[in-house]
């Protein structure tokens, strides 16, 4: 019987998720699991999105939630698990009287637009003989890595750097002929996509603190025509996502999933402020994720200084911290580059990026970041610890900074992170200002953030 409730519920629905949100899962799975324990199986429904409403109305919704909880009781913790072709997360839940595998997925507007319900099996375990692999590599390290990368496509690479105590440990991976060795590639290029929105906040937080532009200014100042409703658009909404814009302009063809980005240019974003820009939060009310706010806010600040934004990027960035192994464009990278692949390890191109560029167009090495992470430190920078600095609440456990997240570590103490997904590529970045600590991880698969996040946090020294 409980087999046959599990799968009456709805198979998944699709979500079109180019950049990879695990944040954004967290909150509604968190709001599902206090909504579902307290009964309020109304608000869950609320919270689907209208394709969801449609196949499953609120009396079907709230008789199977009724039923389920009935069979297996309260949600009493839920788990990561992974995160499926950057379309649905998975958890393993662990309930009164059942652990379920619960899937889920998010529309653009972050609301459910499916939900799977199942029976959570126990991956194997098994010790492969390849493990002795990683042998140069701490013992406890080289047992982490591998239990996270044992189950990721040939030619999986990663790049990982350690930072704790003044020095950087750089480690290495790549999977060849079912086998995780080590890898020197520490200098190796590449896509580090969403992180790429802590770099266009430095560059904000540096045209601030030299007195060019003001945090709380309006974009508006730097077009030539009104945008659409007289909107008005402050720089800090969008590095913080509390412009209420949605995560996705209307007008953008997404129907070139190969390299979704590339032609949308100045024609594209000046009608989309024009004609059809339309804010899906009140200002200032609601953090809500958005590409387009942040490579509209990358395209602003190009604006502003009469220039294009990656060549502020180069001048106030990478050749302020030395980051001379970091780029714009994939193009003349020769072998630096390590190839992108999707999670069957089919190889992928590279993205290009016109308007968007800010959002998630950097390409660049995990020692080449690990400078960037070391400027931190500096207690007289004054742009990155006007970054660092909260800007809006998000819950108790996650804030905003200036392109940042703040989240809490296991000792109480603020972490600073953000994560990236490409067509080819996932990257996670977390640093401790306050230890001075750091781990940097980037890879060459695609839609393994939930993978890549957790080694992050759990390799972050404490």
């Amino acid at each position: 019987m409980m087999k046959k409730l599990f799968f009456t519920l709805i198979t998944l629905l699709i979500a079109n998720g180019l950049f990879a949100q695990t944040d954004n899962y967290k909150v509604v799975i968190d709001k599902f699991q206090t909504d579902y324990n307290a009964g309020k199986y109304e608000d869950i429904f609320n919270s689907f999105a209208s394709v969801m409403k449609e196949a499953l109305p609120l009396e079907n919704t709230i008789q199977f939630l009724t039923a389920l909880k009935s069979q297996v009781g309260n949600m009493e913790s839920k788990e990561f698990f992974r995160h499926q072709m950057q379309t649905y997360a998975t958890y393993k839940s662990k309930f009164e009287k059942a652990v379920l595998e619960v899937n889920i997925s998010l529309d653009k507007e972050n609301l459910i637009n499916g939900l799977f319900f199942k029976p959570y099996d126990e991956p194997k375990e098994t010790v492969p003989a390849f493990v002795h692999e990683l042998s140069s590599y701490p013992e406890e390290l080289a047992g982490i890595i591998f239990a996270k990368t044992r189950d990721l496509p040939e030619k999986t690479q990663l790049s990982i750097a350690i930072i704790r105590d003044g020095e950087t440990a750089y480690y290495g991976i790549i999977r060849e002929n079912d086998t995780i060795k080590t890898a020197e590639n520490q200098n190796r290029i590449f896509e580090i996509g969403s992180i790429s929105k802590v770099f266009t906040s430095a560059v904000l937080a540096s045209l601030v603190e030299d007195g060019e532009i003001k945090l709380t200014g309006l974009i508006n100042d730097f077009y030539p025509f009104p945008f659409k409703d007289n909107t008005e658009i402050s720089f800090q909404s969008l590095a913080n996502h509390t412009s209420g814009l949605p995560r996705l302009p209307q007008n953008l063809d997404l129907s070139n999933q190969i390299d979704p980005y590339k032609d949308y240019g100045k024609k594209e974003i000046d009608q989309y402020l024009e004609q059809w820009l339309k804010l899906e939060n009140e200002p200032a009310k609601v953090s809500s994720y958005s590409n387009l706010g942040v490579g509209l806010l990358g395209y602003t600040l190009g604006l502003s200084q009469k220039t294009s934004f990656q060549q502020l990027l180069q001048k106030r960035i990478f050749d302020k911290y030395g980051m001379t192994n970091s780029y714009t464009t994939s193009r003349d990278l020769g072998d630096k580059l390590v190839r992108g692949m999707d999670e069957n390890g089919d190889i992928t191109g590279n993205w290009d990026f016109d308007v968007f560029f800010a959002a998630g167009g950097i390409l660049s090495s995990a020692k080449d970041l690990s400078k960037f992470v070391y400027a931190q430190f500096n207690p007289g920078n004054k742009e990155l610890a006007l970054m660092r600095k909260p800007t809006f609440e998000i819950n108790e456990t996650m804030k905003m900074g200036l392109g940042w997240f703040i989240v809490k570590s296991g000792t109480g103490k603020d972490v600073h992170w953000h994560n990236g997904g490409t067509g080819g590529y996932s990257s996670s970045m977390a640093v401790n200002v306050e230890e001075q600590t750091g781990v940097i991880i980037l890879s060459n698969v695609a839609g393994i953030n939930g993978i890549i996040d957790a080694l992050c946090f759990e390799l972050l020294p404490r």
